[in-house]
């Protein structure tokens, strides 16, 4: 992706975002300079911030998803079962963009429709050997009440809605019309805890053709080095 087409989604989900009454922390709007003045080893460490994908396939509108992460514990809380072991962050799946099919190791989330269009998931069992059974049905509890749906069905979400998954739930998503996205979770590693069904990547290849509004969590390692 380009720095300039990052850029631009980043103001218009910022826009899109506020429309809907939620305020993004003070962070989040610090220029990649005051970012590295700042005190800013725990957002580092822990992954706060913003993260927009294509998931390295340069196709964002089709595959693709916004995101921001605004509180993140560490894999030691969980080891130590104690701390910091949740993590939340707010998203933004436009319509018909999906988030490709994938499961997770350790983290269990909630997925939470908070306002917009209708949000779509569809849902598989992790196989014994590790894909994906496309023979069994899918239960997951949708605001506390089962709910069940054939091996790859759809599960809808309105507005309000929400549904937990587990690490062996195997699920893709996407909007019907655009979808402002909550997650509440247990610590997220999105560098180790993404199982992807198709060999693609986490972040995506940025083409630096202007300077970065603001840095996405996969820039720290490169703007951050050494500050701390």
């Amino acid at each position: 992706m380009k720095r300039s087409e990052i850029n631009e989604i980043l103001r218009a989900g910022d826009v899109f975002i506020r429309t809907f009454g939620y305020v993004m922390p003070p962070f989040a709007y610090w220029s990649p300079d005051q970012m590295r003045m700042a005190e800013h080893a725990e957002i580092k460490a822990r992954g706060l911030g913003w993260d927009i994908t294509d998931y390295g396939q340069e196709k964002f509108n089709q595959l693709g998803l916004f995101l921001f992460t605004t509180r993140n514990g560490l894999a030691e809380d969980l080891t130590r079962g104690r701390g910091m072991v949740y993590a939340e962050k707010i998203m933004i799946s436009r319509n018909q963009q999906l988030s490709p099919m994938h499961h997770h190791i350790l983290k269990t989330e909630d997925i939470i429709n908070r306002g917009g269009g209708r949000l779509v998931l569809e849902l598989f069992n992790l196989a014994v050997d590790g894909g994906i059974d496309r023979e069994h049905e899918v239960s997951v509890p949708v605001d506390g009440i089962m709910r069940r749906v054939d091996a790859g069905g759809l599960l809808k979400l309105d507005p309000g809605e929400s549904v937990t998954l587990h690490p062996n739930i195997w699920h893709a998503f996407w909007g019907e019309g655009d979808v402002l996205i909550g997650e509440v979770s247990t610590v997220n590693d999105d560098r180790s805890d993404n199982i992807f069904e198709a060999d693609i990547g986490r972040f995506a290849n940025v083409d630096e053709d202007e300077a970065p509004v603001h840095l996405l969590v996969s820039d720290y390692d490169q703007f951050l080095k050494g500050n701390v």
